[in-house]
Order: structure tokens, then C-alpha cells, then sequence
């Protein structure tokens, strides 16, 4: 266009920052930000939203401040504007910033406030994207199918089940009055959110009910049968996957994150080799660190520790805490002190003090296991001296619409008598009770 005799205007400037964006092309946006510099025509309140979001999606750590130099000079500004700059914050993980301008808006879309929730729930602030969510509808503020994705994750992460069974029935009815069709994302939300509260029964019904699927479908009940000790079911999806072919469906490596998983806490070694060998040969998928650490742990639970020694010597790149950790938990279930406390020793040269100390609360149990005493009394002492100490386990559980955080030994909840006793009651059926397969073979035809 440049070499013809059309002159590109302010509109089409727009249009080719928008590219830049999309395809992340942060050089070439810069050199079009200095040509409208130069002529100062073409500035216009569409050419510098466009400018904000080029900043805000790809110009990195330092992009928001970019984007924000350009929204502090523009005259005029829309919600389009406010938008692209409150998604820039997000991104760059300044939350209160981002809630601050929010606030500021003149005016919110719907638009607005997905963003808000979306965020918050990245940036790992559930509890104040569901507030969000519920000051949304005071509000009177229409919501859409995306704002629902967005307050699905949230759900998964507190294990908000009242609130994400009350947006399934209000996808249900949609579906039921063909008000609109429903996206394949939200089905997918629904997924990942009754798979994440322990509801994989319902889960697999979502599932089965879906008309179209994508590899996140897939990938979703894989991960969620897996996750909740159903190893045989995880992996027979994953066999109709497989044979389900289409280009919307290919396993990834969160897919095989899944896979591997299940092959681990099932103790299904050669299926586990299997998989490991056909992600890279059949499927392309170069296997990253978090495979590595499966397959480490598939091992170590086994109690296969020269084979898994030899993985972690041979992997294609350092091994992280992860994976050492992997080889430590197979450790404590065979009691290998010797193996461990060599780990140990590895982890405490390589991390961070606040990192290390599960690994040596780990190691200081296995030595008390073995009766190790004097081993326990220097493990502990050298934790004292480093002035660490293991942070509780932590667990959130919904009950009447209330979301409420346990904290291990912790003693400050007006029930927590009661709960103990519910724990303990629930301790002692677990060991009586054998795995049953929820599903069985013939249910499990897709």
C-alpha cells in the first residue's frame, strides 16, 4: 500500500496495530507508533486505544507503563480504552493497580468486568473475582458466557460447588431454550470445576452430554479422573481420544501430564514407558521437566530407584525441585533413608532455606521411621538454626454457600471439634474401603 499512491490513514493504522498485537509483533508496532508520531493526523482515539493494547499485550515487564504513557496523553477515551490498559495490569501482575483503575472507570462494560474476574482468579485472588462476580449481579450487570468461564476457574480453586452447580443450571436452561449455544469453553469450565470440588460422577456427565469436543475437553476429564484416583478410567479416555482423530483433538502436554499421572498413583510402570515413548514418536510432543518428574515418581513409587536415578541423571536438562521431591516421596513410601538422605543433601545446597525445609521435615520423619533418633535430633536442630520452619497444610471445603480454610492442627475454627472427629471417623472407613471403579467399561463408551 505504502508503495502505491493510497495513503494509509488512521483507520489503517488501527487495523495493522491490531495485527501487531495479535501476533505479538512488539518491534514492528513500535516503528508504526513512530511514524503516527510523525504525523500527527493520524491520532485519533482508535489509533491509541490500539496503541494501549499493543503495549499491554506485548511489550513484556515494562509494556503497562508504555501503554499507560499513552492513556495519560489521549484526550479522549472509551471503555475499549480502559479495557486494553486494565488487561496490561493484569498481565503484569499488579492487581491492585489494575482493581484501582477499575474503579476509576466512568464507564463498565461486560467487557470490564470479565476482565477484573478473569484476572483476579490468574493472579490467584478467587475469593475477591467471586466478590466480584456477586457485585456484578447487584449491579444488575448482564453477564455472558465468558464471564461464566472466568468465574468457573474461580470455583475450581476455592471448591465453590454451590455456586458453580448454580451456573450449570443456568447453562442447562439456556441450552434448553436454545437461547444460545453454548461454547465448547464453558462445557469445559464445568468440567474442570466439578472435577476440581470431587464431583468427577458429574464431571463425566458434562462430558458425555457435549456435542462437540476440543483437546481441552479431553484433556479435562482426563486430568480430572486422574487426579481423583481413577487411573483405569483416565487412561481408557485417553485410548478413545486417541482413535477419535479430527484436528480439534490432539493430546498436548498437559494431556500426558494427565496420562502420567494416572500411570504414577496406579503403579502402571510399562503403560507409563509406553505413553512416556509415543508422546515424542507419535505425537510430536516434546517431553518437558513436569513428564520428567512423573515418570520419576512413577518410578520411585514402585520403588524402582536404580531406574529412577538413571532418568534423572540422563534427562536433557537439570533436574528441579520437583522431580527431586518425586524421588523423595518414593523414598518415604519404601523407606530408602540412604537414597533420601542423599537428596536431601543435593536440595539443601541447591534451594533456598523456605524452600527446603518440607524436604527436611520429610527426611527427619523417615529417620524417626527407622529410628534413627540421633539423625532426627541434628535434621531438626539444623532446620532451628536455619531459622525455618514447615508452613501447615492447608485445605478450603464450601458449606452453605461459605467458603472456609482449615489449616493442619489448627484449632481457632467454632467447629473444629467436631470436624476433628468427622476426620477421624473418615480416616478410619478409608482403610477399610477397597477402589471401586465408578464407571465401568461399557458406561465408558464415548
Amino acid at each position: 500500500m505504502e508503495k502505491s499512491t493510497a495513503m494509509p490513514d488512521g483507520y489503517t493504522y488501527s487495523y495493522v496495530l491490531n495485527g501487531c498485537a495479535k501476533e505479538g509483533l512488539f518491534r514492528e508496532g513500535q516503528q508504526l507508533h513512530a511514524r503516527i508520531l510523525k504525523n500527527w493526523s493520524l491520532i485519533n482515539v482508535f489509533v491509541q486505544t490500539n496503541l494501549v493494547n499493543l503495549y499491554s499485550c506485548t511489550g513484556g515487564e515494562y509494556g503497562v507503563h508504555d501503554a499507560r504513557k499513552v492513556f495519560d496523553e489521549m484526550i479522549e477515551k472509551n471503555v475499549v480504552t480502559w479495557n486494553s490498559l486494565l488487561l496490561g495490569y493484569f498481565r503484569n501482575g499488579d492487581v491492585d493497580e489494575a482493581l484501582r483503575n477499575f474503579d476509576e472507570m466512568p464507564d463498565k462494560n461486560v467487557v470490564s468486568w470479565t476482565i477484573v474476574i478473569a484476572g483476579c482468579t490468574q493472579n490467584g485472588r478467587c475469593q475477591q473475582a467471586l466478590a466480584l462476580f456477586c457485585l456484578m449481579q447487584r449491579r444488575c450487570v448482564e453477564f455472558d458466557q465468558v464471564t461464566l468461564v472466568a468465574v468457573l476457574s474461580a470455583c475450581a480453586e476455592l471448591g465453590a460447588l454451590d455456586l458453580g452447580k448454580w451456573i450449570h443450571s443456568r447453562v442447562v436452561e439456556s441450552a434448553r431454550f436454545r437461547i444460545e449455544q453454548v461454547l465448547v469453553s464453558l462445557y469445559n469450565a464445568l468440567i474442570h470445576m466439578y472435577a476440581s470440588c470431587g464431583e468427577i460422577e458429574e464431571a463425566y456427565r458434562v462430558f458425555e452430554g457435549m456435542s462437540r469436543r476440543n483437546s481441552v475437553s479431553w484433556t479435562s476429564i482426563i486430568t480430572g479422573f486422574a487426579k481423583q484416583g481413577y487411573a483405569h478410567e483416565a487412561l481408557t479416555i485417553f485410548q478413545q481420544m486417541e482413535s477419535w482423530g479430527g484436528n480439534d483433538v490432539r493430546p498436548d502436554e498437559i494431556t500426558f501430564l494427565g496420562v502420567l499421572f494416572a500411570c504414577s498413583h496406579a503403579g502402571y510402570v510399562n503403560e507409563g514407558f509406553r505413553y512416556f515413548r509415543c508422546m515424542k514418536e507419535t505425537w510430536g510432543v516434546e517431553p518437558r521437566i513436569e513428564h520428567y518428574g512423573c515418570m520419576v515418581d512413577m518410578l520411585s513409587r514402585a520403588g524402582l530407584f536404580d531406574e529412577a536415578v538413571a532418568l534423572v541423571e540422563t534427562m536433557p536438562m537439570k533436574p528441579n525441585e520437583a522431580v527431586w521431591g518425586a524421588l523423595l516421596g518414593g523414598c518415604k513410601i519404601h523407606k530408602n533413608v540412604r537414597l533420601a538422605s542423599s537428596v536431601a543433601q543435593k536440595l539443601a545446597v541447591e534451594l533456598e532455606p523456605d524452600r527446603a525445609v518440607g524436604y527436611f521435615v520429610l527426611l527427619s520423619n523417615l529417620y524417626a521411621a527407622d529410628k534413627r533418633w540421633k539423625d532426627v535430633v541434628i535434621m531438626r536442630q539444623k532446620m532451628f538454626g536455619m531459622g525455618v520452619k514447615k508452613p501447615p497444610g492447608q485445605s478450603k471445603i464450601e458449606a452453605d454457600g461459605t467458603i472456609h480454610n482449615f489449616l493442619s492442627s489448627d484449632l481457632s475454627h467454632k467447629h473444629a471439634c467436631s470436624v476433628y472427629e468427622m476426620l477421624r471417623l473418615l480416616t478410619s472407613q478409608a482403610k477399610l474401603q477397597c477402589h471401586q471403579p465408578i464407571i465401568s467399561d461399557e458406561e465408558l463408551i464415548v
